[in-house]
C-alpha cells in the first residue's frame, strides 16, 4: 500500500489531458481554428460529442443535458452534420482519418438510425484510412439494437460509465443500473464486434466503503472489461451545481481515499491488469497495455490513449480540437454552436496558440504521466529542484543528473509531481479538483 503524505496532496492540480490546459484557454484569432484544420496532413483522429444523456447523473460535470426534448437532438444532429461538411471542406488532401471516436454525454442517447446517418456521413465527408471506432455508452439506455449499430458501424472499442455496482452508491449520485443491466450490455457489445471494452469506476463515492470498491473491481474482472479506469470522485459543486444533490457529509474523506486508489491498483494488477499510468489498467493483450510497455503510451484530450497523430479534430458543442501549435474549443453553448454551424461556420473561438515553451512543458508532463520519467532541460530542471525535494526525500521520485523518475511509491502523487513544470499553475489552481 502506498504512503500517505497529506501536505503532498493539499494542492489541487489538474488532471492534464493536455498542456496548457483548458482552464488556461482565453479568446482565439479570428481564423485560428479555420488555418489549423486546413494545415492538418498526414493521420487525423476524430471525435464527434453528443451532449445527451436519457438521464441526468448527479456527479457528472460533463457538458450533458437530457435527451427528451426531441427537437432540441434534430437540431443539434443537423448543426452537426453541417459541422462534418465544413471541416471536411477545410482538410488537405494529404489528411488521413485514422480514429473516430464519439463520446458526451451518451452517444447512444439518440436514435440509432440517428447513429448510423452519422457513421454515413462520416463515409461521405472524409478520407477514411481503415479508422478505427469507439463510443461511450450509458448501459442504462442501451438495447439490443445496438448491438446491430455497433457491428454496423465498425465499432471496435467501447467504453461503459459504470461508476459502482453498489446499490446504495447508485442511488446517492443518481445512477441506478443493476449488475444484471451491466452483464447484458456486456454481452449485446461482444457480439456487435467489440474487442476492448473499458468500464469507468470511481472510488470516493458517497457511503461508499472499501467493501463496495472491493465488490464493484470483482464483478469487473468477471465481466471482462479489457480496460479499466478508476478515477475519484471529484465534488465541485460551486462548479458543477447538480451535485449539490450529493451529501457532502457522506464523502469518505481524503486518507480514506488514497486508501481506496492503493486498494484498486492492488486489486488490478493483482489480477492480471497492467497499471496504466495511476489510475487506468488494461489486460496484457489490449492495445494500450501494449504500447504502454513499448513506452509508446501518449495523453489526449480522451485521456491516455495509444493514438499517435498529433491532429485530434472535436467535433460538437464544447469539443476540443488539438494541434501541435493549437488547442480550441468549441462554443459550450448549444443554442450559439447550432446557430454559427448551421451558417457554415465554425464555433471554436476559445482555445490557445501553443509556444514553443508551452510544447517543451507539455512534453516534459506527458513523458512522466506516460512513462514515469523525463530528461529536463537544465533550465527546468533549476527551476523545479527546490520544490522537488519533498518528493525525492521521501521515495516518490529519483533525480538522476537530468533525468527525473517517478518511483512506484510515486504513482499517486505524478500528477503533483507534473504540476512542477507546468507555468499556468498558480493562476488557476482553484479550478482543479483534489489530486487523488
Amino acid at each position: 500500500m502506498w504512503t500517505y503524505h497529506p501536505d503532498l496532496l493539499a494542492q489541487p492540480v489538474p488532471r492534464y489531458t493536455s498542456y496548457p490546459t483548458a482552464a488556461d484557454f482565453g479568446p482565439l484569432e479570428e481564423g485560428a481554428i479555420e488555418r489549423a484544420i486546413a494545415g492538418a496532413d498526414g493521420d487525423v483522429s476524430l471525435y464527434l460529442h453528443i451532449p445527451f444523456c436519457e438521464k441526468i447523473c448527479f456527479y457528472c460535470g460533463c457538458n450533458t443535458g437530457a435527451s427528451g426534448k426531441r427537437a432540441r437532438v434534430e437540431t443539434y444532429l443537423a448543426a452537426l452534420h453541417q459541422e462534418l461538411a465544413t471541416v471536411a471542406s477545410l482538410l488537405p488532401q494529404g489528411a488521413r482519418m485514422r480514429r473516430i471516436a464519439f463520446g458526451g454525454g451518451s452517444p447512444n442517447a439518440i436514435e440509432p438510425a440517428e447513429f448510423l446517418a452519422l457513421v454515413d456521413a462520416l463515409h461521405a465527408h472524409f478520407p477514411l484510412h481503415q479508422p478505427e471506432w469507439s463510443i461511450e455508452l450509458d448501459p442504462r439506455s442501451l438495447t439490443p439494437e445496438w448491438s446491430h449499430v455497433v457491428r454496423s458501424a465498425g465499432i471496435t472499442r467501447a467504453s461503459m460509465g459504470v461508476q459502482t455496482f453498489a446499490s446504495h452508491c447508485q442511488k446517492a449520485i443518481g445512477r441506478e443500473q443493476s449488475t444484471a443491466m451491466i452483464g447484458r450490455s456486456v454481452d449485446w457489445l461482444r457480439s456487435g464486434g467489440v474487442t476492448s471494452l473499458n468500464f469507468d469506476l470511481m472510488y470516493g463515492l458517497p457511503h461508499q466503503t472499501p467493501e463496495d470498491l472491493a465488490t464493484s473491481l470483482e464483478y469487473t474482472r468477471k465481466l471482462g472489461a479489457d480496460r479499466v479506469a478508476v478515477f475519484g470522485y471529484a465534488h465541485v459543486p460551486h462548479l458543477v451545481p447538480r451535485q449539490t444533490m450529493i451529501p457532502e457529509d457522506a464523502l469518505p474523506g481524503a486518507e480514506t481515499r488514497f486508501a481506496m486508489a492503493g486498494q484498486a491498483h492492488d486489486i488490478l494488477t493483482g489480477h492480471g491488469y497492467e497499471a496504466i499510468g495511476f489510475d487506468h489498467f488494461a489486460l496484457p493483450h489490449d492495445s494500450m497495455a501494449r504500447v504502454t510497455r513499448a513506452g509508446a503510451l501518449r495523453r489526449n484530450f480522451q485521456g491516455f490513449t495509444d493514438d499517435p497523430a498529433d491532429v485530434l479534430i472535436g467535433m460538437g458543442s464544447s469539443a476540443i480540437s488539438g494541434f501541435p501549435g493549437l488547442f480550441a474549443q468549441n462554443d459550450k453553448h448549444n443554442g450559439r454552436y447550432r446557430t454559427l454551424s448551421a451558417e457554415g461556420r465554425l464555433s471554436a473561438n476559445h482555445g490557445i496558440a501553443r509556444s514553443a515553451e508551452d510544447a517543451l512543458r507539455g512534453g516534459v508532463i506527458e513523458a512522466l504521466l506516460c512513462r514515469g520519467e523525463a530528461d529536463l532541460p537544465p533550465r527546468l530542471l533549476g527551476e523545479v529542484q527546490d520544490r522537488l525535494a519533498p518528493f525525492t526525500a521521501r521515495g516518490l521520485a529519483v533525480l538522476s543528473g537530468t533525468r527525473l523518475q517517478i518511483t512506484h511509491e510515486g504513482l499517486p502523487y505524478a500528477r503533483v509531481i507534473t504540476s512542477l513544470f507546468d507555468a499556468y499553475r498558480a493562476a488557476t489552481q482553484r479550478r482543479f479538483s483534489s489530486a487523488i
